[in-house]
């Protein structure tokens, strides 16, 4: 196969674009070399690191069939890093092809590898493949570690599936292990996402907040040394809604404040202002002050239930603290500001995109294609704010994901914007480039 161009430069050059890779049977072996981008399993094994890292997590499966085309054997270091980076990218289908090619390989599933196939289905909602996988462990006698216990709880949390999630805990506790805060993150996931939901959610959340508080310090979960160097964390291996924050500084996420992360999470998800206000308090009388997660979560409970004065006011109140203020809290206040598409919503989105801007604090590509597709849903109106989003990504020569350029063509369609308008050339354009990166797309008439 043809791959991305110059993955990293100490290696030779991978194809510029997606597609199958091919040699005429005159090309001779100095052809082959310069087309070629890796020689051996630890070359492969870089490039793999590499695209994760990129999570341009598509690439590779097209990776491996490279390498069986050069006849090179895959090494077991290399299938972890090719299930990390499918577990990574939620590719339930990948990574489950990587462990059958693993034992295909003579090469046993051990329990980081079980871990990682136990996370993915919690990704995916599919907690019964999640459960499947742990009786496939029992049958090849590889024996479960605490974190085994929490990766099946949290699968099984993310679909809702509260029996599961008890029995699990009943045998933790039955066998002396004490619950840690991951453990209480996923019983109050399980309740959040159970559907139906029940009327008491908001006060079952509360209560398991404040039964946390006595968990142990020493969890029983703890770390190993194969997920850092893998770059795993806990949060992301138990897929907690603050996983792609836990490496960030300046006081975005105090990992101590785990179960009220999810909590403040949770009651943003359900709307519900008391439960969101109750925490606040509860947090405040155990003496630690929110940091800018929880102050996320605010925002996002205050004007998803219709309440764009007091989101602001929160958003204002953390700017007026003199903290500098991420470009994930701007991201926040636009996203939740244009839920509803309200005109003064709308408006609040827009002067706040415009503040962000004139203090040059940027949007990331991931979050300008966030927000596009959000603003590009905007029925009625001068559709300027998805306009301006478009064209701050422009600005800085970010192409948005190809869901978000898809929904801003169509709304642009759907607006009878003629044909030969700049505008909609330019994003036509971008969509066909896009179409064509990503083999069995279609576009859209």
């Amino acid at each position: 196969m043809r791959l991305l161009q110059s993955i990293y430069r100490h290696h030779k050059s991978v194809g510029g674009v997606l597609g199958r890779r091919f040699f005429a049977t005159s090309a001779g072996a100095e052809e082959y070399a310069r087309r070629n981008y890796a020689n051996n399993a630890s070359e492969y094994n870089t490039v793999v690191t590499s695209l994760t890292s990129q999570r341009r997590f598509f690439l590779l499966r097209d990776v491996y069939d490279d390498m069986m085309l050069d006849g090179v054997q895959p090494t077991r270091d290399l299938f972890h890093s090719l299930i990390v980076g499918t577990m990574k990218g939620s590719r339930l289908q990948d990574t489950f092809f990587f462990r059958d090619q693993m034992k295909a390989n003579g090469f046993l599933p051990d329990v980081a590898v079980y871990n990682y196939l136990i996370s993915v289905c919690g990704k995916c909602k599919n907690s019964d493949q999640a459960i499947r996988i742990f009786e496939e462990m029992k049958k090849y006698e590889v024996k479960p570690n605490g974190q085994t216990y929490v990766c099946l709880l949290n699968a099984c949390a993310a679909a809702g599936h509260l029996d599961p999630v008890y029995a699990i805990v009943r045998d933790m506790t039955a066998a002396g292990a004490g619950l840690d805060k991951f453990c209480y993150a996923g019983l109050i996931a399980a309740h959040t996402n159970k559907i139906p939901r029940a009327n008491d959610t908001a006060t079952k959340i509360i209560e398991l907040v404040e039964q946390s508080k006595g968990w142990s310090s020493v969890e029983t979960s703890g770390n190993n040394a194969e997920n850092e160097m893998m770059g795993v964390s806990k949060e992301e291996l138990y897929n907690l809604p603050t996983a792609e924050y836990v490496h960030r500084r300046g006081g975005f996420l105090n990992r101590l404040l785990t179960v009220y992360h999810v909590a403040f999470h949770a009651c943003a998800e359900l709307k519900d202002v008391q439960a969101m206000e109750t925490l606040l308090e509860m947090l405040k009388k155990d003496g630690k002050s929110p940091d800018v997660y929880i102050v996320m979560q605010n925002i996002r409970c205050y004007l998803h239930s219709g309440d764009i004065d007091n989101g602001h006011k929160v958003f204002e109140d953390y700017i007026c603290s003199e903290k500098f203020p991420p470009a994930e809290l701007y991201a926040t206040l636009v996203e939740g500001a244009m839920f509803g598409y309200s005109p003064k919503g709308m408006q609040l989105a827009q002067d706040t995109l415009v503040n962000m801007n004139s203090r040059n604090i940027f949007l990331s590509p991931r979050m300008g294609s966030d927000l596009l597709l959000v603003a590009a849903g905007e029925k009625s109106g001068g559709y300027t704010t998805a306009n301006y989003i478009w064209d701050l990504m422009q600005a800085r020569k970010m192409t948005p994901s190809l869901p978000a350029v898809e929904a801003y063509y169509n709304g642009l369609k759907d607006r009878e914007v003629p044909a030969d308008d700049p505008r909609l050339v330019v994003v036509s354009r971008a969509y066909d480039n896009l179409l064509r990166g990503r083999p069995g797309a279609v576009r859209q008439q």
